[in-house]
């Protein structure tokens, strides 16, 4: 029987008697990120990276966490557990799990690309992957993030000269601290939702300086006079909060923004490619570095991706979760945050 199982609260390690991101509550719970979807709250203790620990209280609140250092191992009834960068977000960690000679990886989300809030993806060695497939297309295959900020450097410097407030929309955690550290350089004053602001000191205190940002209030957007940038949930839409700005040009920051109509039907001007998940080529890479011969696909393309790895000679099946990450049509990985998102603005 294979380290981890599906169970009706989540991926099991019984053995260990863990459960990673369960999806209800445990007595313990080993957690990849603090995305909403995979940062369940009710459970008894919870062990995490340790640059996620804070992330995870902004999220959950007073709750019992314990935080790990990268690659550093602890044994949990005689299972071995240990926590290694995935690059998705600052704090995002997969987990290593081995016991009688047996090793198991759960990559959570991740990413192979560069980004300066995290360390990078490590590769990991094991004889069971269980990886996520959101864009596992190929379609999807990312530009370097470099010529993405161009673009977005040069679309607020063109609102600018239309004195037009440029809006970009990102996930309140992760995506909005990529993008407003990635800024190639400042051409006015930048704001950010509430949403975004309340974990900018969780940034800090891992050491990713984020500085000279402030909150987005309508009275300190307007004196800006069409010079200024801010960032905001996708949940912001076409709220009231956005229509006190006056004249705005917006954006979505998405790897959906990859497909063809994406950005006519999220009714934005502008759509920059940019993702926090692995593209095709990322997904197919690290899997074969692993040198898992079996692996188990979760979200997205899951299906699709363990069919394409089934007929190259792997032992592959899609594994039904509740993880709620990005999907086409609604390209944003914080749902069920929306409600939080709009009520702190």
């Amino acid at each position: 029987m294979a380290l981890l199982q599906v169970t009706e609260a989540g991926l099991f390690c019984e053995r260990g008697g863990f459960f990673v991101d369960p999806w209800l509550p445990v007595e313990r719970a080993i957690v990849t990120h603090a995305h909403s979807d995979h940062a369940t709250p009710g459970s008894r203790r919870y062990l995490t990276a340790q640059s996620n620990v804070e992330l995870l209280r902004a999220r959950l609140g007073e709750i019992d966490v314990a935080g790990l250092a990268f690659g550093e191992s602890i044994s949990l009834n005689g299972v071995h557990v240990s926590l290694h960068p995935a690059g998705h977000m600052l704090g995002s960690a997969q987990v290593r799990i081995e016991h009688a000679g047996e090793v198991w990886v759960m990559t959570g989300d991740f990413k192979t690309q560069a980004d300066s809030t995290c360390p990078p993806l490590e590769p990991l060695r094991c004889h069971g992957l269980v990886t996520e497939a959101t864009f596992a297309l190929p379609i999807y295959r990312w530009a370097e993030p470099a010529s993405v900020f161009a673009e977005i450097d040069q679309w607020w410097q063109r609102n600018q000269l239309l004195k037009r407030t440029s809006v970009i929309f990102a996930y309140a955690l992760g995506k909005s601290q990529r993008v407003l550290h990635g800024l190639l350089e400042r051409h006015g004053p930048v704001f950010v939702h509430g949403a975004v602001l309340k974990y900018l000191p969780a940034y800090a205190a891992a050491g990713v300086a984020i500085a000279g940002i402030e909150h987005a209030t309508a009275e300190a957007v307007k004196a800006a006079k069409g010079r200024a940038l801010v960032v905001a949930p996708p949940s912001a839409m076409k709220s009231p909060w956005l229509r006190k700005f006056g004249a705005v040009s917006t954006a979505l920051a998405s790897g959906w923004m990859r497909i063809r109509g994406a950005r006519r039907r999220r009714s934005v001007d502008r759509g920059f490619v940019l993702s926090d998940h692995a593209d095709w080529d990322g997904l197919n890479s690290t899997i074969t570095a692993s040198g898992a011969t079996r692996v188990w696909a979760t979200q997205g393309y899951s299906e699709i991706l363990a069919r394409w790895l089934g007929e190259r000679g792997l032992e592959a099946q899609p594994v039904a979760t509740r993880f709620k990450e990005e999907t086409a049509s609604i390209g944003d990985s914080e749902t069920s945050e929306s409600t939080v998102d709009t009520q702190q603005p």
